[in-house]
């Protein structure tokens, strides 16, 4: 058999064969990580390829689609009634200074405004902007106010406190696609796997 060039290249790619699977079963030795343990880590990081994924694809967007998005995430987090009417982005020829609103709750009795700077990356957002924003709540009566950007704050809008009663939440370019993630706007389910374990209760019951 050795005299046919055929049967000397299989005998070779058996020998490579053998040798990966070798190599694998090493490495499994090694490694210390429970097969629930390596799902979650393999977990995180195709989470990570998506939102850097998610990041550049929002930035490509328009502004007025960015504020619609912004909406459209603080409804699907479960503020306001429906998506008709829990929340809306303001028309960008008249909106001093503020981008969109979403009721606080389902009854409509307090309303969220928002502000969305759909930035490329490196430009950061300072104290000067955010110090606009609370002027732009208090032009509408309002105390409660979320600024998203698509890239980060400086260290002096993070620490940046109003004086006044009105209260800021701060979202980031990260934390906003790890949101975007979390409440599935802009992405889909392509598979999803459960996790199980044997249930000693079913076998004590009977």
């Amino acid at each position: 058999m050795r005299k046919y060039e055929s049967f000397l290249e299989f005998q070779n790619l058996s020998h490579k064969q053998e040798s990966v699977k070798e190599d694998l079963i090493e490495d499994n030795e090694k490694d210390s990580q429970t097969p629930s343990e390596k799902m979650i880590a393999y977990y995180e990081i195709i989470k990570k390829s998506v939102c850097d994924d998610l990041l550049n694809k929002v930035i490509e967007q328009t502004p007025d689609f960015f504020e619609q998005l912004v909406v459209d995430l603080i409804v699907a987090m479960g503020y306001g009634g429906s998506v008709e009417d829990a929340g809306r982005a303001t028309k960008r020829t008249n909106d001093e200074g503020i981008d969109g609103l979403v009721k606080e709750d389902k009854l409509g009795l307090d309303t969220i405004y928002i502000q969305a700077k759909r930035w490329q990356k490196g430009n950061i957002v300072g104290r000067p902007e955010i110090q606009k924003f609370v002027g732009a709540l208090a032009g509408q009566g309002a105390s409660k106010g979320i600024f998203i950007t698509t890239y980060n704050f400086s260290k002096e809008a993070l620490d940046y406190k109003p004086r006044n009663d009105t209260s800021i939440i701060l979202i980031d370019g990260q934390k906003l696609v790890e949101l975007m993630y979390e409440y599935d706007i802009g992405v889909s389910r392509e598979k999803r796997f459960d996790i199980k374990r044997i249930d000693s209760d079913y076998f004590e019951s009977i």
